[in-house]
């Protein structure tokens, strides 16, 4: 039986957000391929991609299918409506569900489409999808304290800053602190 909420997705003027499929391997790795060098401590910049066979792509996204069946995870790939061009990637991760209906966002734009308004449209309408489509109540970004261009893109697609929890994640051989930009649904 399928999951009606691995099927989730959702478009914009210029964009269309939705899981990844196998047949959007090549316009994946260009996204990935297309980065420029790193712009600052969080953009990993160029990645080596040698490993990201086609087979490799296939795996992952039938991994995805898996975690949105599941419910794990619900992965989305952030595609140009115009020419297919691969833009980045929104993620939610299920928290808790029941009487919470909560979870974590994570999102990715490719570097070389940085200031044109891809990451506030991506995480804005993401962030719709979550809450009409995947039926959560309230999404949660967790970001390093020094994470500037993380805690702009979640206030520009209007989260609010929560609170810092001390010593949340284990990061690089250490617990570290985290912001914690939230929304809930209306």
């Amino acid at each position: 039986m399928a999951n009606e909420k691995f099927e989730a997705r959702s478009e914009t003027e210029r964009l269309i957000v939705r899981p990844l499929q196998i047949g959007d391997y090549a316009e994946w790795l260009k996204g990935f391929n297309g980065r420029s060098p790193s712009k600052h401590a969080y953009d990993p910049g160029r990645l080596d991609m040698e490993e990201c066979t086609e087979p490799w792509f296939s795996e992952l996204v039938e991994k995805h299918q898996q975690l949105a069946k599941g419910d794990i995870a619900h992965v989305f790939g952030v595609f140009q409506k115009e020419d297919g061009r691969h833009v980045g990637m929104v993620d939610f991760s299920t928290l808790a569900r029941q009487e919470f209906q909560w979870g974590r966002i994570g999102y990715t734009i490719h570097n070389q489409y940085w200031q044109q308004g891809y990451g506030k449209e991506a995480v804005t309408e993401a962030l719709n999808i979550a809450f009409t489509q995947l039926g959560f109540h309230r999404i949660e970004a967790h970001i390093n304290l020094d994470n500037k261009a993380s805690v702009r893109l979640a206030e520009r697609a209007g989260m609010k800053f929560e609170c810092v929890r001390e010593a949340f994640l284990y990061e690089g051989g250490e617990w570290v602190d985290h912001l914690i930009y939230s929304l809930n649904h209306k």
